[in-house]
């Protein structure tokens, strides 16, 4: 059984292992693997963009524990969801609104003993590690229909432009946003916040070190990055940045 784990505890404290130690201590036969433990604190959009992409690469089956928690301990509901035949547990706090509307979920209780700062160690951990010895999320809690939903935004058209917007920016300083590559006619000239960025190239060595390059990346959508280098500090913005195609 694999079991995935995204958060933004970062690795210079014990919290990761604390997870990890109490998922081991309840279940061996499982394979962690760790989708990322740095991103942004509380950065629940980060958090939701880095899930979307990855989940699908695993194989069915695969439990996904996600945890980007600004809200805990307070009144925020913790799930169980259910999705072409992968497991989610994570904060009901639009981290899984990439989910389709098929998806099934169910709210978690939470124990009396759980930490209130620490729901990560204390109620997802020991819930996936009861999915990984055959429970169902039905007999976690009890189904709910109105799971809160915050989708990443989508690209608008005004006139004949695409326009879009920075959603992520990854540790090379690259952009992505959310226009997808496809949506792009060939020869287009890219701008971010009004600076022209170039037409899109295949991939960095079409440019010079040094210069801005323009591509679809891995993930299908449109990035900005700069040749070993970061196209976050060149252009001095951020997510949130206005990209137009």
């Amino acid at each position: 059984m694999i079991i995935t784990l995204l958060t933004d505890f970062g690795t210079a404290d014990s919290y990761v292992a604390e997870l990890k130690g109490v998922l081991l201590s309840r279940t061996t036969d499982i394979t962690l693997v760790d989708i990322s433990h740095e991103l942004p604190p509380g950065d629940i959009r980060a958090g939701q963009y880095l899930l979307s992409r990855a989940w699908s690469h695993f194989p069915r089956g695969t439990i996904h524990i996600a945890v980007v928690d600004p809200g805990v301990g307070t009144e925020r509901r913790a799930v169980a969801a259910e999705s072409g035949g992968h497991r989610f547990l994570a904060p009901d706090n639009g981290l899984l609104s990439f989910l389709p509307q098929d998806t099934r979920f169910a709210s978690l209780p939470i124990p009396k003993s759980a930490a209130p700062t620490f729901h990560g160690r204390d109620v997802f951990a020991p819930a996936a590690a009861a999915l990984a010895t055959s429970s169902s999320i039905e007999s976690l809690g009890t189904m709910i229909t109105d799971p809160y939903c915050s989708p990443l935004p989508t690209p608008r058209i005004d006139g004949l432009t695409l326009v879009g917007e920075v959603i992520y920016v990854d540790r090379f300083g690259t952009l992505v946003s959310n226009i997808a590559g496809n949506a792009v006619q060939a020869g287009v000239r890219i701008r971010v916040e009004g600076t022209d960025v170039g037409s899109l190239s295949r991939t960095f060595r079409d440019v010079a070190r040094g210069a801005l390059v323009t591509f679809v990346g891995s993930g299908g959508t449109v990035e900005i990055a700069v040749r070993d280098g970061s196209a976050a500090r060149m252009l001095g913005v951020g997510v949130g940045a206005e990209v137009r195609a």
